[in-house]
This record gives structure tokens, C-alpha cells and sequence, in this order.
């Protein structure tokens, strides 16, 4: 039982480095696409609200694998994260 536990406190820490490398990797692609292109606060807003509503809708395709609440909330988790990132370089709020 307890080499279970080990095998999976690894995956679930090797996971999460893999998100967070990818929560890095998206930041600055985004960072790069919204870079001089004048948008306000309100137009973030509004790209940061549409992008959020499409991953929701990606909740239907996990059904089976996830429940859809773990997915939304990992979805609106992980677009906080990137959103963060990227007002932060882009010097936003």
C-alpha cells in the first residue's frame, strides 16, 4: 500500500509540473500575440470571459474521465494562472 501512495504522490507531482510548464509556455505565447496591440482592460476582460467559456464547454468531451466540476474548476484554475502571467508582463493592472 505504501508504494502505492509513493507511485502516486510521483505522478501526481510530475503532473503538475507538467501544467505548470505548460501555464508557462501558454503565458508567453499569449503575452507575445496581445503585445502592442492597444487593448484595454475591458478587451482582456472580455478575451479572458470568452476564453474561460469555451474551456468550460470542453467539460462534455471528459465525460467519463472527469467529473465536469473538476474540469471547470481546473479550466477556470489554469486560465487565472495564465491570465496573471501574461497582465503581469504585458504590465496590466
Amino acid at each position: 500500500m505504501a508504494s502505492r501512495i509513493a507511485d502516486l504522490v510521483r505522478r501526481a507531482r510530475r503532473l503538475a509540473t507538467e501544467r505548470d510548464r505548460l501555464v508557462d509556455s501558454l503565458a508567453e505565447e499569449w503575452t507575445r500575440v496581445l503585445r502592442g496591440q492597444g487593448l484595454s482592460p475591458a478587451d482582456l476582460d472580455e478575451l479572458w470571459a470568452a476564453l474561460t467559456e469555451d474551456a468550460l464547454r470542453g467539460a462534455h468531451v471528459t465525460q467519463g474521465r472527469w467529473p465536469a466540476q473538476v474540469w471547470r474548476l481546473e479550466a477556470k484554475e489554469v486560465i487565472a494562472r495564465v491570465r496573471a502571467k501574461v497582465e503581469a508582463a504585458l504590465g496590466e493592472r
